[in-house]
């Protein structure tokens, strides 16, 4: 197991703990008898056992590592066999769509380098793409992490060296300096620091209740172009609501709304028409509901089904059964979820962390865990074929960032508010103070974190390679989108 420590590295963590400004029963100490400079003093600890310098280790290729095709076809088990051509031709697109893909590959990398032992509820597929902003249920819109098919409990930085090393890959893809890539996996990480020295200074209330007000973010924008366009896509975001959705989506057959029919992205699933399909429709959509709260239940009760289809999404997930359910609470007021499968987390096969019943409650609780706050349809089930499951709303004034057309400066300004996200997300599961105490306020942790997601975005690009090669050699099959 990664968490496992040499008995040396244990020793050195004793003998620094007993060095430390307090009494040997520290440890036994309820938490509200625990000063913040303690806790902030067991961080300093901690980089006895595991030096913040040691982060930056990573070799490409390294002797014993799996081959990354091998890794990908093994996550393509049990998913719907006639999309993984689309999976792998999304990934194939370049080495930052190949990223987004590549969590599994990622994760086993991860696993062979030295890690701080300070486990959090990770997000599991922390990359820059998996940030932005949506509605709350109060209405106020912020930016968060929006994506949760991988949490899992793992080593704090697991999740900062993901997103670092997304920012490399990014903006390499954009054409940026390798320097200029390099400086943007470092003010991740830098701010990242920051905001958990400000989250220690919280009360545990404080900096629960925190949150990103994405208006705020928009006005601390320095590009001014960008901030126009920022600001001109949230409105227009605001505006497209369920109606609209029906509209791109759906259309009415006979008097009865159906989802349109657009394989092979969108399209209705063979067990739509089994004989049993109303009966399993039916124990899903109870199962579902009873993981709401009791006042969500009530406003769940006002809508009721109409159709559902298959809706291919994202890169990682394609394959997996993603579908959309159309529902109705008037003529005029139609409701999209969105229900997705739940697979093993990445994470997963490399700790001995307690599990759910099942990854449905398992990716909830960590959004819900993690999130600033989430929607008021999140939930779980286990569906058709019993597949574990999830649901949330389909948009919800949904913004994603147009990574694409960010210049180096826009890259540092969106690095700054992916830290600050980051940090509060982690403060809800670990302790702000111990991991600001681990980083400490210096360079070394950032020129770490740097240095790895420098090393790892050559080593994404080479596995890159080796899809398209795979692709040749007929050993996958890819189809491309027009």
């Amino acid at each position: 197991m990664v968490t496992d420590k040499k008995n040396c590295q244990i020793s050195a963590v004793i003998e620094s703990i007993k060095k430390l400004p307090m009494d040997a029963a520290y440890l036994k100490k309820p938490a509200h008898m625990r000063t913040r400079a303690e806790r902030f003093e067991l961080g300093r600890a901690m980089r006895v056992a595991s030096p913040r310098e040691s982060h930056s280790q990573y070799t490409v290729d390294f002797k014993g590592r799996k081959d990354p095709v091998d890794l990908l076809i093994a996550t393509g088990e049990g998913r719907i066999e006639e999309l993984l051509p689309i999976r792998y031709g999304r990934m194939m697109a370049s080495p930052f769509a190949f990223f987004r893909g590549a969590a599994a590959i990622m994760a086993s990398d991860l696993a062979s380098v030295p890690n701080s032992d300070y486990a959090v509820q990770a997000c599991g597929d922390c990359h820059l793409m998996n940030f932005g902003a949506f509605a709350t249920p109060e209405r106020n819109i912020i930016f968060d992490i929006n994506d949760f098919d991988e949490t899992f409990p793992a080593p704090f930085e697991w999740d900062v060296k993901r997103l670092a090393a997304s920012f490399v890959v990014a903006s390499l893809h954009n054409g940026h300096k390798p320097s200029e890539a390099y400086a943007a996996a470092r003010r991740v990480v830098e701010c990242y620091r920051d905001r958990l020295y400000e989250l220690a200074e919280m009360t545990a209330l404080e900096a629960w209740y925190s949150y990103l007000d994405y208006e705020d973010l928009i006005e601390l924008t320095s590009d001014s172009k960008l901030k126009k366009r920022r600001r001109k896509v949230l409105e227009k975001a605001m505006e497209r609501d369920n109606s609209a959705e029906f509209v791109k989506l759906a259309h009415v057959v006979e008097g009865t709304p159906r989802i349109k029919d657009a394989p092979p992205l969108v399209f209705h699933p063979p067990f739509h028409q089994a004989d049993d399909f109303q009966e399993r429709l039916a124990h899903a959509v109870r199962e579902y509901r009873q993981s709401l709260s009791p006042e969500r239940r009530v406003l769940f009760d006002r809508y009721e089904f109409c159709d559902m289809a298959i809706k291919v999404v994202g890169v990682g997930s394609v394959g997996t059964q993603c579908m959309i359910g159309l529902f109705f609470s008037a003529e005029d007021d139609p409701l999209f979820l969105q229900l997705k499968e739940a697979r093993q987390s990445v994470l997963e096969p490399y700790f001995d962390f307690p599990g759910f019943p099942t990854n449905g409650e398992r990716v909830v609780f960590g959004q819900r865990l993690m999130q600033a706050a989430t929607d008021v349809f999140l939930g779980h089930f286990v569906g058709f074929a019993g597949l574990d499951s999830y649901v949330r709303q389909l948009r919800d004034v949904k913004v994603k960032p147009m990574v694409e057309i960010f210049s180096a400066e826009n890259m540092l300004c969106f690095a700054r508010n992916c830290g600050w996200a980051l940090a509060r997300a982690h403060a809800r599961s670990g302790d702000p103070a111990i991991m600001a105490g681990y980083i400490g306020k210096g360079k070394a942790f950032p020129e770490a974190i740097a240095q790895f997601a420098a090393a790892y975005a050559k080593q994404n690009a080479r596995d890159h390679s080796a899809l398209i090669e795979a692709v040749r050699d007929s050993r996958v099959e890819a189809y491309t989108e027009e």
